[in-house]
């Protein structure tokens, strides 16, 4: 087998960080800067919950791959379930080197008003995870050791670009996906994860946007950029196949909800009233939308399906994720069911079916988070917390900061595909496609 200049410099470059590591500041070496709280400050039960809602995050990515290759066809689901299962490889050494600090570190942006406001993190603050110890940071969690609050973030940056796959599921070059995966990790999810969740991020601090576990970080940069990445690549020569496997999709979502917990409860970073709620909300709303979804196909004609349970009951999951520990459990009920109903008429919307986007990433994680996000700011309880709550001009804060962030996630998502197909060819030749994914980029097949 021919090997090409791009897996030799793949080669070099993880052989480059492993010996970089060899190199840097150990993890005891923390600042002297009054960020960090002395060790007594840590919480034994917070550090417990928190390290089980790390795994249970971890757990998504696995879940995801069998949810998405369940739904392929029968020559592509190795392919698909690894463009998942590699993020966990990618995205956690990326999240170490470099993500972690462009993520959480130093804010490097303007002022306004001798306000400052955060774009991007400073790539030196924690490269190689240095100055990242046992000790609890003031700021951002200050019961937990920060090591684990920068892990519990990996898992995060892990699962994004993952969600991103279904959108070009059986088209797509391997190598091509990895490297655009690095660039939209660096460039895309990085700046949008500070902006949201660093104490001086932009979002944050002046828009004041809600997003307490990641609709608009995670589920809206996803399936905005899986709408940039159908676009691109184009569709399938034969854009209509039967899913492979259903008792995998049927797997995959379990395992989603069951890791959605941590996902959800885990974002209140203890273990106190917040994680409760979110627990709460959490599943009351993926269950309410289960339910619409398969009732809404019921009477527009169609069959109540596997399928369609699995997508509904995700869908829900993805609206409740902005909201969860800042709505009631019975808000949520609406909230699930409200975004069900407009996420499944997206599916079947015959003009965005022109866009062969595989496995419906936008309709469902892009409208999910838009939805979550404009119910969030809808519902949110606290004294001008949210349009129900006198809080107008918060509602309204969150609706440019959607704008903001819809352009951002599209263009820039548009933008890195371009560049990665100039270094790179994105999609598969036509004889890769028709021999299908699994043997022409991986030379394995699936034995049922």
């Amino acid at each position: 087998m021919k090997i090409g200049l791009k897996w030799i410099v793949s080669f070099s470059v993880i052989t480059l960080v492993a010996f970089g590591g060899l190199f840097w500041s150990p993890v005891a070496d923390l600042p002297n800067t009054g960020n960090f709280l002395s060790e007594n400050k840590i919480v034994g039960a917070d550090v417990a919950w928190i390290l089980a809602a790390a795994g249970l995050v971890l757990l998504m990515t696995p879940g995801l791959s069998f949810f998405y290759g369940g739904m392929v066809g029968k020559k592509n689901v190795i392919s698909t379930m690894l463009q998942s299962f590699i993020a966990l490889g990618v995205i956690s050494i990326l999240w170490v080197v470099v993500g972690f600090s462009l993520s959480f570190g130093d804010s490097l942006g303007f002022d306004i008003n001798g306000v400052h406001y955060g774009i991007i993190g400073n790539p030196l603050s924690y490269p190689f995870f240095s100055h990242v110890g046992a000790l609890p940071h003031k700021m951002m969690a200050s019961t937990i050791p920060f090591v684990l609050f920068a892990l519990f973030q990996m898992k995060f940056a892990v699962i994004t670009p993952a969600l991103i796959t279904g959108s070009f599921a059986e088209r797509v070059r391997f190598i091509s996906y990895l490297l655009f995966m690095v660039l939209f990790s660096l460039f895309i999810y990085t700046p949008l994860c500070h902006m949201v969740w660093h104490p001086d991020g932009l979002l944050n601090k002046y828009f004041g946007v809600k997003d307490f576990a990641g609709g608009t970080v995670v589920h809206m940069s996803a399936g905005f950029a899986a709408l940039a990445g159908a676009l691109v690549l184009g569709n399938r020569k034969n854009p209509h196949h039967e899913p492979s496997n259903i008792p995998y999709v049927l797997l995959g979502t379990g395992m989603l909800w069951f890791g959605w917990f941590g996902f959800n409860a885990g974002s209140a970073l203890s273990a106190n009233a917040s994680a409760a709620t979110a627990f709460g909300t959490t599943t009351i709303a993926s269950a309410s939308a289960m339910m619409t979804w398969i009732f809404f196909d019921r009477i527009n004609g169609r069959s109540v399906s596997a399928l369609g349970a699995c997508i509904g009951a995700v869908v829900g999951l993805v609206a409740i994720t902005p909201g969860c520990g800042f709505v009631s459990i019975p808000e949520s009920l609406f909230i699930g069911f409200a975004t069900a109903i407009v996420s499944n008429l997206m599916v079947n919307w015959k003009a965005l079916k022109k866009i062969d986007d595989t496995l419906d990433v936008f309709a469902c994680h892009g409208v999910g988070g838009i939805m979550g996000m404009i119910l969030t700011a809808v519902f949110a309880h606290g004294e001008n917390a949210s349009l129900l709550h006198g809080g107008i001009e918060v509602f309204a804060h969150h609706m440019a900061a959607l704008v903001l962030v819809s352009v951002f996630t599209f263009f820039g998502s548009l933008l890195l595909y371009k560049i990665t197909n100039a270094m790179i060819t994105l999609r598969v030749s036509e004889e890769s496609e028709e021999k299908g994914l699994d043997i022409s980029q991986h030379e394995e097949s699936l034995k049922w």
